[in-house]
């Protein structure tokens, strides 16, 4: 009668051997997010540092480069109501800035939409591309004040030629971005989709776009820093109230405090605006990045 052998039982030296190292990846990604977070502080810290060294070395004047403490005092000023005069021309700095992001909201949102639009028509009808590639080409290599005289000229002094300047600064990178895009989409997914049966409407939804989607948010998110960079311009003429115009106002009265509050309150939104775009995108298209 035969028996089958029982397996040997692994000694205790086997198992040191053959067990599996911890891992330490909490351990990793925990000292990640802290470096993550302790890396732009530190900088910060690093950059406050060197500007009083600068400010108290006395190579310029307080006027030129004042130190951080005037800097946080002008801040107090325009944010709050010292001396019976409220903010900054009457206007708190919250409000300027608020003011200014609604220009930007709709300056940029029109611009984005637009460019969206005609990215999506040039990178699937050629004769569209030939045809207005090189006006968007030749506008984006425009600076914003080369027409914001002319715009003020045809739209007055209002509102109009500072959001039609925002939209203007905003368009061609979206465009640009989005018709590269469409037209690196792989031709065997279309080929694939029309195969299937599907539309050309069908094969620009479920297939250009969501291959597209990705540049594009890129595209969004230049578009909207473009739009930041030309904020003091577009509020050059009746900018007040509105951040870029408080920034141009002190700067007439070498009022170098409150024009340093007011771009570090644009460069500050800006951050946070970029992070939410970030975010967004990491929402909309997971994939991007991932094998």
């Amino acid at each position: 009668m035969s028996t089958t052998p029982a397996p040997p039982r692994p000694d205790a030296t086997t198992s040191a051997v053959f067990e599996p190292p911890e891992p330490r990846l909490p351990v990793r990604g925990a000292w990640a997010r802290v470096r993550h977070v302790a890396l732009p502080f530190g900088s910060l810290l690093l950059f406050l540092v060197l500007w009083q060294l600068l400010a108290a070395s006395g190579t310029w004047s307080e006027t030129l480069v004042p130190p951080p403490a005037k800097v946080w005092d002008a801040f107090l000023n325009v944010s709050t109501t010292h001396d019976g005069v409220r903010g900054y021309n009457g206007t708190y700095l919250i409000e300027h800035l608020g003011i200014s992001l609604r220009r930007i909201a709709i300056g940029a949102g029109i611009g984005i939409a637009l460019g969206v639009l005609f990215g999506l028509l040039m990178g699937t009808v050629g004769w569209m591309r030939s045809l207005f590639e090189p006006w968007i080409t030749f506008l984006r290599t425009l600076p914003p004040l080369a027409y914001f005289s002319l715009l003020i000229i045809w739209l007055g002094i209002n509102e109009e030629p500072k959001v039609t300047l925002l939209a203007v600064a905003a368009f061609p990178p979206v465009a640009v971005s989005t018709t590269t895009a469409v037209v690196a989409v792989p031709k065997s997914l279309i080929e694939a989709a029309r195969a299937l049966g599907a539309s050309r409407w069908d094969v620009v939804r479920d297939v250009v776009v969501p291959s597209a989607l990705p540049e594009t948010l890129t595209g969004v998110r230049l578009a909207v820093g473009v739009a930041y960079s030309s904020l003091v311009a577009a509020e050059l003429v009746n900018g007040l109230p509105g951040i870029g115009g408080m920034v141009k106002d002190a700067a007439n009265y070498n009022n170098t405090p409150v024009v340093l509050v007011g771009i570090i309150a644009i460069g500050v939104s800006g951050l946070i605006i970029d992070g939410l775009l970030l975010r967004l995108e990491r929402t909309v298209v997971p994939w991007r990045g991932h094998a």
